[in-house]
């Protein structure tokens, strides 16, 4: 495997559990921690073509503003889910892992066995 990069929050349980199953199978993933980097559009359109989702799909509700924003409603557009995520990062859930397989948010952990 050539490339694996896990976008990671170091304060999720899922997250930190997710990056010891690919640190107990040999891979060492490039970590990005997205709360302090931020994301692009660009960056999550790319994500979610890979996952081949839409962004409801990877929108974290538990701990955040999007119910409160209107993000919840499944009328809201992909736009302003994404929009919303570059301004507050915390909306996109997490793990999410990347390897040459694919891409997917690892809820649980053990969903990144199948990227590998």
């Amino acid at each position: 495997m050539t490339s694996v990069t896990i976008y990671h929050n170091p304060s999720c349980g899922t997250s930190r559990n997710t990056l010891q199953l690919l640190r107990d199978k040999g891979v060492e993933p490039t970590v990005v921690e997205y709360l302090k980097a931020g994301w692009t559009k660009p960056q999550l359109e790319d994500l979610l073509k890979k996952m081949d989702v839409g962004a409801h799909a990877i929108l974290r509700t538990n701990g955040t503003r999007a119910d409160e924003l209107g993000l919840t409603d499944p009328s809201a557009s992909d736009e302003a889910l994404i929009a919303a995520m570059i301004i507050d990062p915390i909306l996109v859930n997490r793990p999410i892992v990347v390897t040459d397989k694919g891409a997917a948010l690892c809820r649980p952990a053990e969903l990144v066995l199948g990227l590998l």
